[in-house]
């Protein structure tokens, strides 16, 4: 990998354009592929807008990974839909979501874009494996701020981050970051795990928000400054501060696990460019007759062979 690498977390564009997309677009048989069209428009604008030269649709193939369950409980706990034995728990979505998720898949390999999910990972995880060995710049196109711990200016890794629909996206770059929280890449998972996250079950450390956060690590340069701080009298923490990291240090100890991204991911050895001509004309022909597809297919399909 060695051009422009566009890495989609794809669950989350997928959502987006299932709530973005009204159900009533249905295919023939009147299933709802309000995500599916959706997401095939807006997999067209990032390639017309942005010309990557590599694309890789990143998926969950374990959403809620046991091995961050077993160091966090509670992570992602509120999401579960049902508890499975042997596999993956269940997660709740949309019961006219889940039947388009498949349909996606089919779409995506008829096509030839790359679509990479890892057993025992997240999306996060292949993204962050992806990052780390890529040769040239890479844009990460997600809805998600806990990618914003792999920007990286000097390598040109920033995040594209859709503010309506992906027609208006916020480019996130470090100096965008320094603004916005006071930390650079590196910075936002020490703030992020000081800070919690509700939406994925995170606790965080209680009386430590995120601008309190934003300052601290600032001060004390990372989170081991800022727990060694808690162990010097003369460091600059109140006395509630200081008394409330402390208290939290077992969840400090394993929270960086859970919340940094994966860089060690066993990806497979797939094809990344951007497929100027379909895999399989014939079975994405049948999909978008059978879908409906109509004109959101054929507008990717100019776009990637322009």
């Amino acid at each position: 990998m060695t051009g422009r690498l566009m890495l989609l977390d794809t669950a989350s564009l997928y959502f987006r354009a299932y709530f973005g997309v009204p159900d009533s677009v249905k295919a023939p048989d009147g299933t709802p592929v309000n995500a599916v069209r959706g997401l095939l428009d807006f997999i067209d604008r990032l390639v017309k807008d942005h010309r990557p030269d590599e694309l890789v649709a990143c998926m969950d193939a374990d959403w809620r990974p046991q091995w961050r369950v077993d160091l966090i409980p509670s992570y992602k706990a509120h999401r579960v839909a049902e508890e499975r034995e042997a596999g993956p728990d269940e997660e709740e979505v949309p019961d006219t979501l889940s039947p388009q998720v498949p349909v996606i898949e089919a779409v995506l390999d008829a096509l030839g874009i790359a679509r990479v999910g890892v057993a025992g990972y997240e999306a996060d995880d292949v993204i962050g494996t992806f990052t780390g060995r890529a040769k040239g710049p890479v844009d990460i196109v997600t809805g998600d701020r806990d990618l914003y711990q792999l920007v990286d200016d000097a390598r040109g890794v920033r995040v594209l981050y859709p503010l309506k629909g992906v027609g208006t996206l916020q480019v996130t770059d470090e100096a965008w970051l320094r603004e916005k929280y006071g930390v650079d890449g590196r910075g936002y998972a020490d703030l992020a795990l000081l800070r919690g996250d509700p939406s994925d079950g995170l606790p965080g450390v209680p009386g430590i928000g995120e601008k309190t956060a934003a300052k601290l690590l600032p001060e004390f340069g990372d989170l081991a400054g800022i727990m060694a701080a808690v162990d010097d009298p003369k460091a600059r923490l109140t006395p509630s501060q200081r008394r409330r990291l402390d208290e939290s240090r077992p969840y400090v100890e394993v929270a960086p696990t859970v919340v940094r991204v994966a860089a060690d991911v066993p990806l497979p050895d797939v094809e990344v460019a951007v497929p100027r001509a379909p895999r399989d004309a014939e079975a994405l022909e049948a999909l978008g007759a059978r879908w409906g597809l109509g004109g959101s297919l054929q507008r990717l399909l100019t776009t990637l062979a322009g």
